[in-house]
């Protein structure tokens, strides 16, 4: 199994959040940074739905280390910017060396961070019935 069931929580710096346990995106946090503005908010997980695929292709096409970990990082910095937790947190194991290092765990990386994607494009298209 590529991750320990008990994850590092990004959001309280402390061990013990499952990624399972994680809402598809914190609408909390992500309020913190728009204020309240909810045109705002809708623009900003727009941005985030429209840069999600292409990030997870690159992951996928990665050619070399360097481009791995860059796509891992894009999607660990993007998830954590609109408080889509679970796909930031399996994108940070993704960035781990022993992934990198092995065809199997990245394949697994690639289709967990792609499951908690989909959580994610679902959930904003239930809150937001408009959104991309």
């Amino acid at each position: 199994m590529l991750m320990n069931p008990m994850e590092f929580d990004v959001r309280t710096g402390r061990q013990g959040a499952a990624t399972e346990q994680l809402n598809a995106i914190d609408l909390q946090h992500l309020r913190r940074y728009t204020m309240g503005d909810v045109k705002l908010e809708k623009e900003v997980l727009e941005l985030f739905l429209g840069q999600l695929p292409e990030t997870i292709k690159a992951l996928s096409l990665a050619a070399s280390e360097r481009d791995w970990q860059m796509a891992a990082h894009t999607l660990k910095g993007s998830g954590r910017a609109v408080g889509a937790w679970r796909v930031a947190l399996l994108a940070e194991h993704a960035e781990h060396p022993a992934t990198i290092m092995n065809a199997a765990l990245r394949s697994q990386a690639i289709a967990r961070i792609e499951e908690a994607a989909e959580e994610a494009r679902a959930f904003i298209r239930s809150a937001y019935p408009n959104a991309s």
